[in-house]
């Protein structure tokens, strides 16, 4: 199972349809393998926790949002804006994908330069409260992340040396802040590899892949970081593959421009998500098992 990124929205999207899923008698977390990048890999300590889908779901719809930061919630509208144009830019001047790479995380390390250690621990405290468990799971699951200084992609597992509450950390930094340091490295968020990194479930028989952008890119196609193209990709090599975007509510919430940051997103994107893991379970069932 794939988990693609989207924000604070993103996460209660994907949280809904895998509950939306299970309460219609199909339950996805006993994948073989999940890949997780950005929020999705918030998502997939989350699911792969003790705590069940169902739970999980109405943790989310009930939860209060926490003080707005402005009057969107979350970032503020202007600086979504300010973000996805500065973006918008560097992939704009970038040759090729490590190219844009290296700049992406050239920027985060400008920004790194004026944000104090503490700030970052308390980052790092607040993605690991997030997460049921400070401990791997029993299923694999791989989390993605760049190197900063060199633009290189760096799949984090339960093998790879790195805490989990770090990994995630790490492929959650960004877009607009500053890398994770880990060690003598510092990391930015795994989106900037790809949004869904799919094809890192080559060699498997099913692959289902949740995206909150819809497969969305803002790099070039003939770069070949389109999810369309990763999923030519992996049914060229045999795997199956079904894939779930928003439709309904959810569509406005993550169209582009949109503050997926905002925390009042949350519910009614679970909600959402929900309605439309309970009516895509029949049709997945049989492509599951």
């Amino acid at each position: 199972m794939v988990l693609g990124g989207a924000g604070s929205a993103g996460n209660a999207w994907v949280i809904g349809v895998v509950a939306g899923l299970f309460d219609a008698g199909l339950d996805v977390t006993d994948a073989d393998l999940i890949i997780g990048t950005s929020s999705g890999s918030t998502t997939a300590a989350q699911l792969t926790s003790a705590i069940r889908p169902p739970e999980l779901y109405a943790a989310t719809v009930a939860a209060a949002p926490p003080p707005r930061r402005g009057p969107g919630g979350g970032r503020p509208p202007h600086a979504v804006g300010n973000l996805l144009e500065q973006t918008s830019a560097i992939i704009a001047a970038a040759t090729d994908p490590a190219d844009m790479r290296r700049k992406l995380g050239a920027a985060a390390l400008e920004l790194d330069a004026t944000t104090d250690s503490a700030a970052q621990a308390q980052r790092r405290a607040l993605v690991a409260s997030r997460l049921p468990s400070q401990d791997w799971p029993e299923t694999l699951v791989r989390i993605v992340a760049v190197d900063a200084h060199t633009g290189e992609p760096v799949v984090f597992d339960r093998d790879s040396g790195v805490g989990l509450a770090d990994a995630v950390t790490a492929s959650t930094s960004g877009p607009g802040g500053p890398p994770h340091t880990i060690g003598d490295h510092r990391y930015i968020d795994g989106g900037y590899r790809a949004g869904e990194n799919a094809d890192l479930a080559t060699g498997y028989e099913r692959v289902l892949v949740l995206s909150p952008f819809g497969g969305r890119s803002r790099t070039p196609e003939e770069w070949g970081l389109h999810l369309a193209t990763q999923i030519d990709q992996l049914r060229a090599t045999g795997s199956s593959v079904e894939t779930v975007f928003p439709a309904g509510d959810a569509v406005a919430i993550f169209a582009l421009g949109a503050n997926q940051m905002d925390p009042a997103q949350r519910p009614p994107a679970a909600r959402a998500g929900y309605d439309q893991g309970r009516a895509l379970a029949a049709h997945l069932t049989d492509f599951w098992r």
